[in-house]
């Protein structure tokens, strides 16, 4: 074959398919190849006039069209079916050749892979890409990890293609290893928190304010054009103005109201709870999506006649609309925050030095998350790229602090009304614990000490400490 191709893809359902053709629309050649090659015949004769493409029937044919060093591009579901691909391609790879995993994997099986291939002095490459299927053709935000020295190769072809900022590429070379998955589930766990707590604003302007799910489309639409300014809530005002067809009702009034979840959301709280970082926002959405789910219990509880509040308060002391405005933006920040600190301390625990600013920066565009607040982010991080937490930079501290008042009159009319509003509630409550002078884990200690023997660290002395609780004098002893 005298063509070469610059890029191959493997795996061509919605999201290959439209990678493919995006690298392709950018004047590179695309080798392609399915397991299945009715579904790479399909695409060529579809999209062909897009660019320049070479269909392979089998994997041997696939490699043997790619330049050096080789590039191919994994787009199967993750778990088993990557693996088996991986050992499939693996083989037939020449020392210096690269296999880029674009799907949605685990962190560490990125880890697990990217070791045992560097073994055989191959490439592995874990890349995030978010932008679901519009953003895969017309210009995703990605996130590669692995080698470094991989990037060269690879990084101008993952530029090329894609989302740009100010001509700026939604791209950048995370870190190694598994940095690239890790920061693109991260992503995904702040997404989860960002549509709950627009979901508890829709609840509560709907319930409490009386607002017809058009009318809320209206609301969205204006904080669309201010500082809430987001992929999401525009998305979020045209889905609350859609009419069903065969009922002529609100859409939102006939879908049922069972959140499903691909998994994402449960990595990052996982992944959290492993370092020891507080993302409560991203857990109780994750929660609140379990819970929607949970039909029997949900059934066992309206069968029961669960009580509620025995009289619903009214919103006190500020316009509604604009109280949730306030409400949501300082929940969405505290969302941010807490996915920042899990990235920066999954850098320091794994050495992969990543660059928080730049993680802003590269969700600007392309990505689901996308927000203009990101830039107010990566401007945090270039002033102080240690910053220990979002919520203490000048804007942040503002906004949060300008907001305060009207996200705990929201939260109380939520709890004095019956309406769940876990999202803003635990932010609020993250934002409070952050703030406090002392909280009450030294209560805490004492009961660990009292039935372990944990032991506790004083306020006016170094050391470790323990007290004899079973003895009359309870006397404290260096532990």
């Amino acid at each position: 074959m005298s063509q070469k191709a610059q890029i191959g893809v493997t795996g061509l359902a919605v999201m290959g398919r439209n990678l493919a053709r995006n690298f392709a629309r950018h004047g590179h050649t695309v080798a392609l190849h399915n397991r299945s090659y009715g579904r790479t015949k399909e695409l060529v004769e579809e999209f062909g006039h897009e660019g320049t493409f070479l269909p392979a029937e089998s994997a041997e044919q696939f490699v043997a069209s790619l330049e050096r060093p080789r590039r191919v591009v994994i787009m199967v579901k993750a778990g088993p079916a990557t693996d088996a691909v991986i050992d499939e391609f693996a083989p037939l790879l020449e020392e210096g050749d690269m296999l880029i995993d674009a799907g949605n994997a685990h962190f560490a099986d990125t880890r697990r892979r990217e070791a045992a291939l560097k073994a055989k002095g191959l490439h592995f490459v874990g890349a995030g890409v978010s932008g679901g299927e519009e953003g895969a053709l017309h210009g995703p935000s990605i996130m590669p990890g692995g080698p470094k020295e991989s990037y060269e190769a690879l990084g101008p072809l993952l530029e090329d293609i894609a989302a740009k900022v100010d001509g700026e590429p939604c791209c950048v070379h995370v870190g190694p290893d598994g940095a690239g998955h890790f920061v693109k589930m991260v992503h995904n766990g702040i997404e989860y928190a960002d549509m709950q707590l627009i979901a508890e604003a829709y609840d509560l302007l709907r319930q409490v304010g009386g607002l017809s799910p058009q009318e809320i489309a209206g609301v969205f639409g204006e904080w669309n054009e201010g500082r809430l300014g987001s992929y999401l809530i525009e998305i979020t005002a045209e889905v609350l103005k859609q009419n069903d067809a065969d009922t002529g009702k609100p859409f939102v009034d006939v879908v049922l109201d069972q959140a499903e979840q691909k998994g994402t959301g449960r990595w990052t709280v996982q992944a959290a709870l492993d370092l020891g970082v507080p993302v409560s926002g991203i857990a109780e959405s994750v929660f609140a999506r379990a819970l929607s789910g949970g039909a029997d219990a949900r059934k066992a509880a309206a069968d029961a006649g669960l009580p509620g509040p025995s009289a619903g308060a009214e919103h006190v002391g500020g316009d509604l609309s604009a109280d949730v405005e306030q409400a949501l933006f300082a929940s969405k920040i505290v969302a941010y925050a807490q996915g920042f600190q899990q990235i920066q301390a999954a850098s320091k625990e794994y050495d992969w030095e990543i660059d928080p600013g730049a993680m802003a920066k590269i969700w600007r565009a392309g990505c689901i998350i996308r927000a203009k607040f990101l830039d107010f982010i990566k401007q945090a991080y270039d002033k102080n790229p240690q910053l220990s937490t979002l919520l203490v930079d000048e804007y942040f501290l503002d906004a949060v602090s300008g907001a305060q008042d009207a996200w705990r009159r929201v939260v109380v009319t939520a709890a004095q009304q019956g309406i769940p509003a876990p999202g803003f509630a635990s932010a609020l409550a993250y934002y409070d614990g952050l703030r406090a002078k002392r909280l009450p884990a030294a209560l805490i200690q004492g009961q660990r000490d009292f039935f372990g023997a944990h032991t506790y660290h004083r306020i006016d002395k170094p050391g470790s400490f323990h007290t004899l609780w079973a003895t009359d004098d309870r006397a404290e002893v260096d532990a």
